[in-house]
């Protein structure tokens, strides 16, 4: 029996054969569209998401799973482990710390036995996946509850995301970076940049430049300036721009001396508020 069980949520953007090799439960949000709710990246793909959303017709929205998704998922997993420590996207953003927590709570009276952490990442996407990956790492190789919860919790301080959005019209719609919402009026031929810090847990504007290639090159030198010559981690993200995905990839390969390097589908969880047409990665140094 596995001494610690990871969970986590499907905002993670991590590879799928990573999710599978290293046994990552993964606790979907919710898509609605026109009154049905679908499980995201279980009941509806990315593809699906970003071709509603090009139409700007009837968009989709999100909600998070409730407290008896993640005690479902918990009670599963008892069966297998005797800890579990759950790693959830930012709650800055979201409620879905608040429903992971309060599963917890529920566990309590259903399976005394099993001890449950829940962290708050402070994170999204790629960096949240780079999180999930490391503790599950660790607790592949035999760690206990508190060391693989010591290892999340250090790897929170250490990555970063950065994504350059086709338009603000999205997220300037769902309110979700408020400082952002004031570009949207003049960004009719613009590609924002946008960071975000695991230190403030948010998604803030960090530049406007006019093309996809500048907004690239931006992305690209914040990232060499903050990681040098260091080995990196990382994980490149499109949301329906998989040629442009790919090139991203190939372009931070010849640039970086990359430990690790993935490309994934930019999850509609997230997605849904920021658009199709995202490009940006996750990473971390040595």
């Amino acid at each position: 029996m596995k001494k610690v069980a990871v969970v986590t949520d499907s905002t993670l953007c991590l590879p799928a054969e990573l999710v599978e090799k290293h046994n990552i439960s993964i606790v979907p949000l919710v898509i609605i569209h026109k009154g049905n709710s679908y499980r995201d990246g279980v009941d509806i793909s990315p593809e699906e998401v970003y071709k509603i959303m090009r139409q700007r017709k009837e968009l989709p929205t999100t909600s998070t799973p409730s407290a008896g998704d993640f005690l479902n998922t918990y009670w599963q997993l008892s069966e297998k482990t005797d800890s579990i420590v759950c790693i959830t996207l930012t709650s800055l953003q979201s409620k879905t710390y608040e429903a992971a927590f309060m599963g917890k709570e529920k566990a309590k009276e259903v399976i005394p036995d099993t001890t449950i952490e829940v962290v708050d990442s402070r994170a999204v996407a790629g960096a949240l996946g780079f999180v999930a990956l490391e503790a599950a790492r660790v607790a592949d190789k035999g760690a206990d509850l508190t060391e693989v919860v010591a290892t999340a919790q250090r790897m929170i301080g250490r990555v970063n995301h950065l994504a350059m959005v086709d338009t603000l019209y999205y997220l300037a719609r769902t309110g979700r970076i408020a400082r952002a919402a004031a570009w949207a009026g003049s960004l009719l031929n613009m590609k924002p940049v946008l960071e975000h810090s695991t230190q403030v847990g948010e998604t803030t504007p960090v530049a406007r430049p006019r093309t996809t290639a500048k907004a690239v090159e931006i992305m690209l030198k914040i990232m060499a300036d903050r990681v040098g010559d260091s080995p990196v981690h990382v994980i490149a993200h499109h949301a329906d721009e998989a040629e442009e995905g790919k090139k991203l990839e190939a372009q931070i390969g010849a640039r970086f001396n990359c430990v690790e390097l993935y490309l994934t589908e930019f999850t509609p969880g997230m997605g849904v508020h920021a658009g199709p047409g995202i490009l940006g990665f996750s990473y971390y140094a040595d």
